[in-house]
């Protein structure tokens, strides 16, 4: 979507749609993302004639919101998705959910039909009159900021209100309804700058000012401490606060835990590194937890997935939290901007750094074999992500999707040292990071990893035809394990048997997109030398590569409702007999964290 140059601000009127690429582009918009229509057309033609503003089409529309959404959690800027009505417009609901559960600034431009066709029939109707559907009314529960551009002029008081919603605490999308015929008319052009540029506060955002009283319990507390136990999260890569982060744990001698989506807010070789909170995460940290005379929380509000096995640990120690948003358990909050929460309670600790007391690190937690053998030869989780690690570049973005394959990621890859390690985790949707991870390739131009199960692939996956006509340097690593293997084990552990529906009939993913893409490096590995050396000379291209590597459906990953029904050993502790005996007792009886 390259084309002429169109020079809107050279005359005292302009199409809204180009005033409005024109605004995306100074306000630090290098791409926006979505999928064509008749009633977002005009918008595409105006990025087709920006210079500054590239246009990439996306397969599905939610891929087009995760596409913005990795744009925008790897460069820190706002990602913008564009679509046309009716479906186009419903498909942006899932993703935009992702966006506001996981706080990434994204803002959605949604055609419209147009205005004199309202409430009389109009195809795609979504106004709100005569009967049909309001897709205000829709879109709030998802967004920050949602309004209709009801005329040209208005569009100058809301977009800079939606981009500053968006980018304001707690971040989240904004969305702009626009009619057909209003992209279309003619708008009196503003002076220049009329939206922040990047970096710059939010127009109507103010920052809030740290709490002096908060401040000094918080340093007091953390000055007394002997142990503390920091869980950062998310929010100190949002607020680009990973060295005041490090600089916090120096002079505190603490451990450092994460999030399991923050494992790149702290170095995870650091000796210091406690490992992954949570679900997906290693028993260290609560071993260091029940050690701890503070926990800090630094940039997470510690939701379940982070904390499940955390709680019975966490009501015997003192939290504290430092973040804009209060945290889900008790302690106490020091609210507003994270990076000058770190800077002051740092700049009243000692100056002198504390050792870090020993620790055991994140050593994997024992898991068993499967619980029986798949037909053909395939490769352990353990094995897999271990050749992963040996080819992944130190700066390359990493994209976990959700699943089995997804907990073994998150438990065993350890975060490059220079690059994103994004799990979404918001709404846990599956295929987000086929889009997710394109987006960030095209945003940043650095070697971005995909790695996902086969159940994802096949929500999203095509999406790889995206990567394949843009050139995305993006490496999709498939674990196909034929199977929904994490509803097929909760079905085993939880149900007293696996369902069929669950389990496929074996696919060749490897063979399929070869034949679908012939300009694809497409390769099927059939062990850990093959599927490293595949990745190699992926990282090696300048476009995208897809590898797959066939996995037990029956394996049980480190995910914490599963250990339960594994000894202390790692062997499984399920049998026909337990599953009659176990099945009259609740969950909570067995101590089972329940998550999806």
């Amino acid at each position: 979507m390259t084309g002429t140059t169109s020079h809107p601000r050279d005359a005292e009127t302009a199409r809204l749609a180009d005033h409005l690429v024109a605004e995306l582009a100074g306000a630090g918009v290098s791409h926006v993302f979505g999928v064509g229509g008749a009633n977002i057309e005009d918008l595409y033609d105006a990025v087709h004639r920006s210079d500054a503003v590239r246009g990439v089409v996306a397969k599905h529309e939610f891929s087009a919101v995760t596409m913005a959404d990795g744009y925008a959690r790897t460069t820190g800027r706002l990602g913008v998705v564009a679509t046309t009505s009716g479906g186009g417009a419903m498909n942006l609901v899932p993703g935009l959910a992702e966006a506001h559960a996981s706080r990434v600034p994204v803002l959605a431009l949604v055609g419209q039909p147009p205005t004199e066709q309202e409430g009389r029939g109009a195809f795609q109707d979504s106004s709100g009159k005569a009967g049909a559907f309001d897709a205000r009314e829709v879109f709030a529960p998802v967004s920050r900021f949602c309004a209709r551009v009801d005329d040209a002029e208005s569009l100058v008081e809301l977009l800079p209100r939606a981009v500053a919603a968006a980018q304001s605490d707690p971040r989240g999308p904004a969305v702009l309804l626009l009619p057909k015929d209003v992209q279309q008319a003619r708008i009196r052009v503003p002076g220049r700058g009329a939206t922040a540029p990047p970096g710059a506060p939010a127009p109507s955002a103010s920052v809030a000012r740290l709490d002096k009283a908060v401040l000094t319990t918080v340093s007091e507390a953390l000055r007394e401490a002997g142990r503390v136990l920091v869980i950062a999260g998310e929010d100190v890569a949002a607020a680009d606060a990973r060295t005041e982060l490090a600089e916090l744990a120096r002079r505190l001698g603490a451990w450092v835990a994460v999030t399991p989506d923050a494992k790149d807010v702290f170095d995870n070789r650091d000796p210091r590194f406690a490992g992954v909170a949570g679900v997906m995460g290693h028993t260290n940290v609560e071993e260091c937890l029940r050690r701890a005379d503070v926990c800090l929380l630094v940039g997470t509000r510690l939701p379940l997935m982070a904390r499940g096995g955390l709680d019975r640990a966490l009501a015997t120690t003192d939290v504290v939290c430092l973040g804009p948003e209060p945290p889900f358990v008790a302690g106490t909050a020091l609210g507003g901007n994270l990076r000058n929460a770190l800077r002051a309670v740092t700049a009243l600790l000692p100056p002198r750094p504390h050792p870090c007391p020993p620790h055991a690190g994140p050593l994997p937690t024992p898991m068993p074999g499967p619980l029986s053998q798949a037909r053909g030869r395939t490769l352990p989780y353990r094995q897999a992500v271990a050749a992963v690690e040996a080819a992944l570049p130190q700066d390359a973005h990493v994209f976990v999707d959700a699943g089995n394959a997804g907990a073994s990621a998150v438990h065993l890859l350890p975060a490059p040292r220079h690059g994103r390690f994004v799990v979404a985790v918001g709404m846990g949707g599956m295929g987000y990071t086929f889009g997710a991870g394109i987006g960030a390739a095209l945003a940043t131009g650095r070697r971005t990893y995909v790695l996902a199960g086969d159940g994802a692939f096949f929500m999203h996956g095509m999406e790889v035809h995206t990567a394949v006509e843009y050139a995305a340097p993006v490496t999709f690593v498939i674990f196909n394990n034929n199977a929904h293997a994490m509803c097929a084990l909760r079905e085993e552990f939880f149900q007293g048997g696996v369902r069929d529906d669950d389990l496929f009939a074996r696919t060749d993913l490897a063979a399929g997109v070869a034949a679908a893409f012939p300009s694809l490096d497409a390769t099927g590995a059939g062990d850990a030398a093959q599927l490293r050396t595949a990745l190699l000379r992926g990282n090696a291209g300048g476009g995208p590569a897809f590898v797959t590597v066939d996995c037990d459906p029956r394996e049980i990953p480190p995910f914490l409702p599963f250990q339960s029904f594994t000894d202390s050993t790692g062997e499984t502790a399920v049998t026909e007999s337990t599953h009659r005996t176990e099945s009259k007792e609740s969950s909570d009886e067995r101590g089972i964290v329940q998550v999806g």
